[in-house]
């Protein structure tokens, strides 16, 4: 199997396309800027949803499904939200074709048109609080901690697999509160989620931060996000939460009674992450070869190929194979028996190197002489043979090695890619030689972070949380900073 992929080095972007769909992850569909993701991608999809959906429970949120279209006169209520997504929405005027006069051509009937257009939902805050002002009457009804699984809209101009789609599928949470702090430690504690799953599942390092007032969501008081770094030294935002305040509750009058008797106004949160994280994992392991996946996120994590020139040789490797095959079902490790005669050793070799199966193990009749296996490792790309009697245990422990070994390799390259400044030319520098995140001084206004954003094309990436108080003076202006930012170009 040839793979034929650009080297990252030649060009990262086009790297990543091709990588994308070599290694059937997804595809461009016929509508322009949506993607098909195909079965390997939507198992890896899958595995996301399946770790996240537990944590969202185990913290007492539940699954709800709200609906695909919103009233345009719901987005008017909130004016900044309707401001930041109105240029990316799709509106539907009609709902009825007819066949035109010529009995051929297909055409919208003029006689179909909707009393009120609807937006197919960019994100789901206005529908889903015009329900809350109907679930809510009394303290006794909070908190509401409710998630979807769900695919939005957002008419994207430049688009790219995963990471920028016309159509893409993520989680939205909606959560209503009686109080400010209850709903500020909910969006902290699913930035922590967040977090969590990006570091101990991706093995993708963050940073955890606070978007600047330019960079927040559209209705929120407050960001929080989590921002990882790329090979090619840009940021990625992997995660957000949003502190949304009353602004909401206001705008569709949603209020309860207090243990007091009082009506009051209530607190919301909301929060997502998106098909945009497999971007992620691809960009943050990925090799010249393929995919690298940490095993913990990997649909295959072992894959077994058998290498005999005849039929008896076959069955022999089979039945040695399935006693190792039966523990790690057991020890719920995912495995692959590539029996497949009409493609040699060889070519699924390089299949599984590409579609970045952490763990290979080849099995042949001198293999069953010795009582041994070839074990070869995908991130590191290096073969051990180990004793028939110990694979298992070795297999197990081996998986684990890789997921640790990928986050430390990351984190790496991340802290090695965090570079303080301390002036504009130095900002500068850094970011067209070295690349990552720039750590500078900000003066906190808009007019200043606008005009960083038109001179080099970075933003602030976040206001990190353990930010360290300091005096100094702003990279561009000179004015007086309190702490350093974190400045990088970005996906």
């Amino acid at each position: 199997m040839s793979k034929n992929i650009t080297k990252r080095a030649e060009d990262y972007s086009k790297w990543y396309n091709e990588l994308v769909v070599k290694a059937d992850l997804a595809e461009n569909s016929g509508v322009r800027g949506c993607m098909v993701i195909k079965p390997y991608g939507y198992a890896i999809w899958e595995k996301m949803q399946a770790e996240l959906d537990k944590k969202f429970k185990e913290t007492g949120h539940q699954n709800a499904y709200f609906p695909l279209f919103i009233p345009k006169s719901y987005f008017s209520k909130e004016a900044s939200h309707v401001d930041g997504f109105a240029k990316e929405c799709a509106v539907v005027t009609h709902y009825r074709l007819r066949t035109a006069a010529d009995g051929k051509t297909i055409e919208v009937d003029p006689d179909a048109k909707l009393e009120e257009e609807l937006i197919v939902r960019p994100t789901s805050e206005t529908i889903i609080w015009d329900t809350y002002r109907k679930w809510i009457e009394s303290y006794r009804d909070l908190p509401i901690l409710i998630n979807q699984w769900a695919n939005v809209v957002r008419w994207e101009m430049r688009t790219r697999l995963f990471l920028r789609t016309s159509e893409f599928l993520w989680q939205e949470g909606h959560t209503a509160h009686a109080t400010q702090s209850e709903a500020v430690q909910e969006a902290e504690l699913m930035l922590n989620i967040y977090s969590d799953f990006a570091e101990n599942f991706m093995a993708m390092p963050v940073v955890r931060g606070f978007k600047s007032a330019n960079e927040r969501f559209a209705g929120a008081i407050e960001t929080y996000c989590i921002e990882a770094l790329m090979q090619d030294g840009k940021a990625l935002q992997a995660g957000t939460s949003h502190f949304l305040g009353q602004n909401f509750a206001k705008a569709f009058d949603v209020k309860f009674t207090s243990q007091e008797g009082k009506q009051e106004y209530v607190w919301a949160t909301s929060w997502g992450v998106s098909t945009r994280l497999m971007g992620a994992l691809v960009m943050t392991h990925s090799d010249d070869n393929g995919l690298v996946l940490p095993p913990n996120l990997a649909p295959i994590q072992v894959v077994i190929i058998p290498i005999h020139k005849t039929e008896e040789q076959l069955e022999e490797i089979k039945a040695a194979v399935k006693i190792i095959t039966d523990q790690f079902k057991k020890l719920n490790i995912s495995f692959k028996y590539d029996d497949r005669t009409t493609f040699k050793p060889g070519w699924k070799f390089n299949e599984y190197e590409l579609k970045g199966v952490p763990v290979r193990i080849a099995v042949g009749p001198k293999d069953l002489e010795n009582g041994t296996f070839e074990v070869a490792r995908r991130d590191t790309l290096t073969k051990e043979v180990v004793a028939k009697d110990g694979i298992v245990t070795y297999v197990q422990d081996l998986l684990e090695e890789i997921q640790n070994s990928l986050f430390q390799k990351a984190l790496e390259y991340r802290d090695a890619h965090i570079t303080e400044v301390n002036s504009f030319e130095e900002f500068k520098e850094v970011l067209e030689g070295k690349a990552g995140f720039v750590s500078a001084h900000w003066d906190g206004t808009v007019e200043t972070e606008e005009k960083i954003k038109d001179l080099t094309k970075a933003t602030i990436r976040c206001i990190p949380l353990d930010q360290v108080l300091e005096d100094g003076v702003c990279v561009l202006t000179g004015q007086p900073s309190k702490g350093r930012v974190l400045f990088a170009k970005s996906y």
